[in-house]
């Protein structure tokens, strides 16, 4: 990553609370076709979060702990804020004296963009404003949230209004928390009265129609986009008693992973 800072756009969209097995599953059954089209080798990667609900698992990821591929080793991460001690910071690992990614990207010339989607990202309380503070832009209203069956349509629609005013010759980091897969989803599976594995896939069909779109946006200011798309974590849906997340199951803890470079023109 250290050699596509200035040169590259850069996105990481978080499919918040989307569970790997069920990502892999539809990948495999050809459910999700656009995000498969986009994913190395048409496959999600099997990582770890390095935690089970979003507040924290954010912090991780702007400090550098994107989810940890789950095979032993010592993994490179691709960024990395400076810290004494640091084990996986290597060659190719982007290395940067602030806390956060936002602000080291800002401090590189980028300008940083926030389209918030659960509640961690909607400056209604103090709380809910650290991590959107983090970014010189940021964005939220109901329609985003987790109980509006259309929140990907209105972030899109969001994203297509404020882009043409990143001036061309700037950088831009895209930052997307997509919300649809979190509890309430049931509404995306007609008929269905209660969130589950099947709501939850519907979920996620919806997200991949809307793929081309986004993908379209990120690259029509006529840059390459390195692109990071994966969960933040999974959610239990009645396994060994559990439902939600913020427990240490292997459903929360166990998330699809990628990374790829969109280009200008091919979406």
């Amino acid at each position: 990553m250290r050699s596509l800072i200035g040169s590259h756009d850069l996105a990481l969209v978080t499919l918040d609370t989307l569970r790997y097995d069920v990502a892999a599953e539809l990948a495999e059954a050809g459910r999700t076709p656009r995000l498969t089209r986009a994913l190395p080798g048409g496959r999600w990667e099997r990582r770890h979060s390095p935690a089970s609900f979003t507040y924290a698992a954010h912090h991780a990821f702007f400090a550098g702990f994107l989810p940890t591929p789950d095979t032993p080793g010592r993994h490179e991460r691709l960024y990395a804020a400076a810290f004494p001690g640091s084990e996986t910071a290597g060659a190719d690992t982007w290395v940067f004296d602030a806390a956060d990614l936002p602000t080291a990207l800002a401090a590189a010339g980028y300008h940083t963009l926030c389209v918030g989607g659960v509640g961690f990202f909607n400056r209604r309380s103090p709380l809910g404003a650290v991590l959107p503070g983090l970014f010189a832009e940021a964005h939220w209203e109901p329609g985003f949230g987790v109980t509006a069956p259309d929140c990907v349509d209105a972030q899109l629609d969001r994203l297509t209004e404020v882009l043409p005013r990143v001036p061309a010759g700037r950088p831009l980091f895209t930052f997307l928390n997509v919300a649809a897969l979190h509890q309430p989803n049931r509404h995306y599976l007609p008929g269905a009265t209660v969130d589950d594995r099947a709501s939850h896939a519907a979920a996620l069909e919806y997200v991949d129609g809307r793929v081309d779109r986004l993908f379209a946006l990120l690259t029509s200011r006529g840059r390459p986009v390195f692109t990071i798309v994966c969960a933040d974590h999974g959610t239990a849906y009645g396994e060994d008693g559990h439902t939600g997340h913020r427990i240490g199951h292997d459903v929360v803890w166990t998330v699809p992973y990628a990374h790829f470079t969109l280009h200008p023109g091919d979406w």
